[in-house]
Formats: C-alpha cells, sequence, structure tokens
C-alpha cells in the first residue's frame, strides 16, 4: 500500500484540537504541505464556552472555536481530513532516500516527513447518577473554578488527587464537600492530616439522585442514599484520564510514569521525526498551554525540513543554490499566500504558480 502524491505531506499533524490545530497553522503559513487528520470530538469540542484564552469571548463554545481555527488552517493551504488514524509506521522513500511516515486511516493513506501526535486524552467518568456536564459536573480546575466564587461545590472521588483539588477549591468557596461515594479512600496519611486541618466535610454516602433547576438546567442539589439532600451549584469529578497513546507507543515513543508521552520543550519524542502536543504530554490541560506547545513544535519542525539556509556540507557536495531553486515553496502553497488577505499590499494572483499550472 502506498500514497499517491495528493497524500503526501512534509507534515501531518493527528488530532485537531487546539495544540494540533496550532501545529498545523505554523506548519502550513510557515510554506510546508500540511495535512491535519482529526477523528471528531475531544475535550475543546464538549466545552459550552471557552474560558482563559485572550481574545476569545467566554460565550464562544468550544465547536465554534474549533471551526474558525480550522478555517484559519485551511486559509493557509493547510489541508483537513476527518478519519481516525489507525496506525502510523516508517518507510524508506525511494525517490530521495529519506525516512517518511505513512498514516493510515480507513481507506486513506498518507505520508509525511513529520508526524505530530496532538491525540489528547480522555477523562474516567464517574458512574451516574451525574449533573449534567457543563452546568454541574466540570472536568477542568482551572478553567471553571471561577464560576463557582462563592457557591457551593462537591469534589468527587477517593484518591490523592481529590483530596487536593478539594482543598485547592478553598480559594475560591467556603462551602466545599468530598464525596467518595463509597469508596474507601486512598489518600495518604499524610494527605488525610491535611485534610482534616480544611473545613471541608468528606461525604462517605453514594448518591442517589440528582437535582436541576427546571429553567436554567444547572445543578441545585444532589441526593444520598441516607435520604439526605445537599445542596451544590457544580464541581468536578477526579477519577484520573485515559492518555490516547497507542499510536506513540506503536512507534516506539517513550511514556512518562504517569502514562503521557514524553517530550522535549519543543515537543520532540524520543523518535526522530515524531512529534508530540497537547494533553497527551506533559503539564496543563489548558487551551493556551496546547497553543503554545503547537507553536513551539510548529517552529521546531521548520526549523528541521526548511530547505535554506543549506548548510556548509550540502553546498560542497550540491553546488551554490541556484535561481531556479528559490522560493522553496510550493506553487498551490505560493497561489494561496499571494491572494491571501493579509498578503503584503493586498492579496495579488501569483503569476509564478500560473505558470506551473500552464506548464502541467
Amino acid at each position: 500500500m502506498s500514497a499517491s502524491d495528493e497524500n503526501a505531506y512534509d507534515v501531518a499533524v493527528v488530532g485537531g484540537g487546539p495544540a494540533g490545530l496550532t501545529t498545523a497553522l505554523y506548519g502550513a503559513r510557515l510554506g510546508h504541505e500540511t495535512v491535519l487528520i482529526d477523528r471528531g470530538g475531544g475535550r475543546a469540542a464538549m466545552m459550552a464556552d471557552t474560558h482563559n484564552v485572550i481574545g476569545v469571548t467566554e460565550e464562544t463554545s468550544g465547536n465554534e472555536f474549533l471551526a474558525t481555527a480550522r478555517e484559519q488552517v485551511a486559509s493557509y493551504g493547510g489541508d483537513f481530513e476527518r478519519g481516525f488514524v489507525e496506525s502510523i509506521d516508517r518507510i524508506d522513500d525511494e525517490e530521495d532516500g529519506d525516512d517518511r511516515f505513512r498514516l493510515v486511516a480507513g481507506d486513506d493513506v498518507f505520508t509525511a516527513e513529520r508526524v505530530v501526535l496532538a491525540t489528547g486524552f480522555s477523562d474516567k467518568r464517574p458512574d451516574p447518577p451525574l449533573p449534567r456536564t457543563g452546568k454541574g459536573l466540570h472536568y477542568c480546575l482551572h478553567c471553571d473554578a471561577y464560576m463557582f466564587v462563592d457557591e457551593p461545590v462537591y469534589v468527587m472521588g477517593h484518591g490523592e488527587a481529590a483530596a487536593h483539588v478539594a482543598m485547592i477549591m478553598l480559594n475560591v468557596t467556603d462551602d466545599v464537600d468530598l464525596l467518595t461515594r463509597g469508596a474507601e479512600p486512598t489518600w495518604s496519611d499524610e494527605t488525610a492530616a491535611q485534610l482534616e486541618a480544611h473545613p471541608i466535610e468528606v461525604v462517605h454516602e453514594e448518591v442517589s439522585g440528582v437535582e436541576n433547576d427546571p429553567d436554567s438546567g444547572w445543578l441545585e442539589a444532589l441526593e444520598f442514599e441516607d435520604g439526605t439532600r445537599r445542596e451544590y451549584r457544580g464541581g468536578f469529578p477526579m477519577y484520573g484520564s485515559d492518555y490516547n497513546t497507542a499510536l506513540a507507543e506503536s512507534l516506539g515513543c517513550e511514556l512518562t510514569e504517569d502514562g503521557r508521552i514524553d517530550v522535549d520543550d519543543h515537543g520532540h519524542t524520543s523518535v526522530d521525526g515524531v512529534f508530540a502536543v497537547g494533553d497527551v504530554t506533559p503539564g496543563h490541560n489548558q487551551i493556551p498551554v496546547a497553543m503554545g506547545q503547537g507553536a513551539k513544535a510548529g517552529l521546531a519542525i521548520h526549523k528541521e525540513i526548511r530547505e535554506f539556509p543549506r548548510s556548509k556540507e550540502a553546498v560542497a557536495r550540491d553546488g551554490p543554490v541556484n535561481e531556479a531553486e528559490v522560493p522553496a515553496i510550493s506553487p498551490e502553497l505560493m497561489a494561496t499566500a499571494v491572494a491571501h488577505e493579509g498578503h503584503a499590499g493586498g492579496p495579488r494572483e501569483s503569476p509564478s504558480a500560473e505558470a506551473a499550472a500552464d506548464d502541467d
């Protein structure tokens, strides 16, 4: 199985969240043939509102945010493909002797010089009954804690993370309960002593029912098996995450102790040519952080695969750069660039691209 020339790229990004989209944006805008392959969904798509992103208003939904980003990538000549990447393997490029990567997504096959994994993770959901996600059930502490200033809040869980998040929430409200839902606490004795020193009530009974405001849909209270009712405006389940690392592992990428893809400050994994960005890597799970990681990876990839400056060794081997070799941008991306509204002096037609089309 081999990819056609139409499916041969410089950069292939797997995953269409903020990190992957930013990497693709940098790839296309820096003059590299770039494809982003996304199966849809993801944590960002679930957002009812967007928080903590300068320049993006709060009422912007996750789907609106992502749709705008895809339009931006496309405007610079990046390709977007809907699909699930099932496998990635390294192949020999017979034409230039360099290694490339082959990505298989159903019936579609792509090749690329560099691969970027932006595959994210899935939150482990607690058992029902549950409040409505986004109106009582929230997964991002630093995104949504602001919403619960001076409101009654719960934290669900029985481990270290749940105990610490409950204490963290005291920074914004004085009414915090920690719900173990019948599970035996697994936090350490040290954490237990710390927890006892904070005004947090640990509730061990299982949740038996949920009450929502009939008009707004927001959580009003939770009911418990002992017959009690406790009022809450919202809360955070802390049951861990499932990181989407199957592709990384198949390529031999090293993982961290907690199961994320190990990367350096510019997204390089332990495998040459493979990068990883966003929530599947260590760090805060925040849109601005993911975008920053995508930008760093995009710049690092550009530095690795750009044509010029040609190295001293290459000049000695191949000779000086001649006029026919510049600029190092494909006719298609050149035509897109000069016709873009952000082009210097305004958009224009590209004689070079038209000549290339005529030659074809």
